[in-house]
């Protein structure tokens, strides 16, 4: 290992930590902001992150880099998605993006459980809105973007799909593949639309809406990012609904209300919000290898959930992964732990 790849844990990690957690995040934006603008992930990309053919591999008809991406909820606005490709990630995840503005929830609303290697998030989709990010993503890029899209916290359930479709629209020339997020538990409501009857009809009238923008084109993918909270017979729902509808894949899975055997401080544990991190390593393994085993129609499966290191995310891929993504595992290890995953990948091939 490059002690330059160690940098972030021995040196910048531990003065972003001495922050509170969402300020260190705006911190870390501001100077990868700085070391894009001067040209630095650049040139980071050009010496430490791997260009091996081995690593690339073609998921719902795109063809990836690397498997190795940013999940959604740290880009939120897309404000850095090529430096994060410059990274070393395989391709970037952006949002949640709802069709307006939002400030989220009240803050204090992201907590470090440093002794769990986790974060407890409520942020409740704060986002600038969707536009704000179409104008970023006119940009070129240099890494495959995904819109991870929701509906606004004053719109109610039985107009959800309305925010959807125009998220939907709104995105559609800009990014590579779509998210449906339906799970997140910060959003009052939010879960409800998980249930068998509302998630067909809204998944069905986006793809509709998919195979109309697309004209004589291919339709851009749609995943569905499940909860990992959701008991078998739940995703054997799920998984009759992707396959009735004809979703390209799903997301497994996003944050837990979980919180059983936790050693951190309990006034966090007892923290409102999702859990991310290292606590959900094992749930989110068996959910991926339960949508592996029981689906009757191949689907495209993105890992996420506890990776922390290239052994976590070796698991998930051989569970039934496709691809992977990074949240808390990021924030925890740096571009080291994309690093460690893509040589491991390699070693295997």
């Amino acid at each position: 290992m490059h002690p330059f790849l160690m940098m972030y844990q021995f040196f910048i990690r531990p003065i972003l930590f001495l922050f509170d957690a969402e300020k260190a995040h705006h911190i870390a934006f501001r100077l990868l902001g700085i070391a894009e603008f001067f040209g630095f992930t650049r040139l980071y990309k050009s010496l430490f992150v791997s260009k091996s053919s081995l690593l690339r591999k073609e998921v719902m008809g795109i063809v990836f880099d690397n498997p190795v991406g940013l999940a959604a909820g740290f880009d939120k606005d897309a404000k850095r998605y090529n430096a994060f490709g410059d990274l070393g990630f395989g391709f970037v995840e952006i949002g949640t993006l709802t069709p307006k503005a939002q400030p989220g929830n009240e803050k204090k609303r992201l907590f470090r459980l440093k002794k769990d290697d986790a974060i407890i998030n409520r942020m409740g989709f704060n986002n600038n809105g969707v536009h704000v990010a179409v104008h970023r993503l006119r940009k070129s890029h240099r890494t495959i973007v995904g819109g991870n899209i929701g509906k606004n916290k004053i719109t109610p359930n039985e107009n959800a799909v309305d925010d959807y479709l125009y998220a939907l629209r709104t995105l559609y020339p800009y990014v590579d593949y779509f998210v449906v997020n339906v799970s997140s538990p910060n959003t009052p409501g939010l879960r409800e639309l998980q249930e068998k009857e509302p998630l067909e009809r809204l998944l069905s009238t986006l793809k509709l809406e998919c195979n109309k923008l697309a004209g004589s084109s291919a339709e851009k993918p749609i995943l569905l990012k499940i909860a990992p909270d959701l008991t078998n017979h739940q995703l054997d729902d799920i998984i009759e609904i992707v396959e009735n509808v004809k979703l390209e894949g799903v997301i497994a899975t996003n944050t837990t209300i979980d919180r059983t055997n936790l050693k951190s401080d309990q006034r966090l544990v007892d923290e409102m919000g999702g859990l991310s991190g290292a606590p959900l390593r094992n749930r989110s393994t068996e959910v991926i290898r339960y949508l592996k085993a029981h689906q009757k129609s191949p689907f495209a499966i993105i890992g996420v959930g506890g990776i922390h290191s290239a052994e976590a995310a070796i698991e998930k891929i051989d569970a039934g992964a496709d691809l992977i993504q990074l949240y808390t595992g990021f924030v925890y290890e740096g571009p080291k732990l994309i690093s460690e995953i893509h040589r491991k990948l390699i070693d295997r091939a």
